[in-house]
């Protein structure tokens, strides 16, 4: 049985979630509604420990929260970008824009492109934008 084809329970600690019960949760998001979360939740789950599981969970159109995993893409490029890279490793940021360049979508694209921009012209970010879902609402590119 696939993580898809599984119900979702809740998590064990929702301010630190696994992996797999966030992926778990991406596929059954009415199941543990996002207002129940705490506050800021996206900001809590958009580091290191999950980048890999919001990136893959955004580069897939079937998945019920890909716009929230993008989301969190936005917040762990802007947070890499604007802290030059203390915060998150620059080597795992360009592997993934460079992925999502090859691999993605239009949306995934987008990111791809906007984070791009945003390395070279940090004076473009817009908090808006970047941290709370501007970008992912209207799917725009940036620069």
């Amino acid at each position: 049985m696939s993580v898809q084809d599984s119900t979702f329970h809740g998590f064990a600690n929702p301010v630190d979630p696994s992996p797999t019960e966030l992926r778990a949760w991406a596929y059954h998001p009415d199941s543990v509604p996002l207002a129940s979360m705490p506050p800021d939740w996206d900001l809590l789950v958009a580091g290191d420990h999950l980048v890999l599981t919001l990136f893959d969970l955004a580069m897939d159109p079937a998945c019920p929260a890909r716009r929230f995993a993008l989301h969190c893409l936005y917040i762990y490029a802007a947070d890499g970008i604007r802290t030059n890279f203390r915060a998150h490793p620059k080597r795992r940021f360009r592997k993934l824009v460079e992925q999502a360049e090859r691999e993605g979508d239009e949306l995934m694209r987008n990111w791809a492109h906007n984070s791009r921009v945003l390395l070279a012209r940090q004076d473009l970010f817009v908090y808006h934008d970047w941290c709370e879902g501007g970008l992912v609402r209207e799917n725009r590119r940036i620069g």
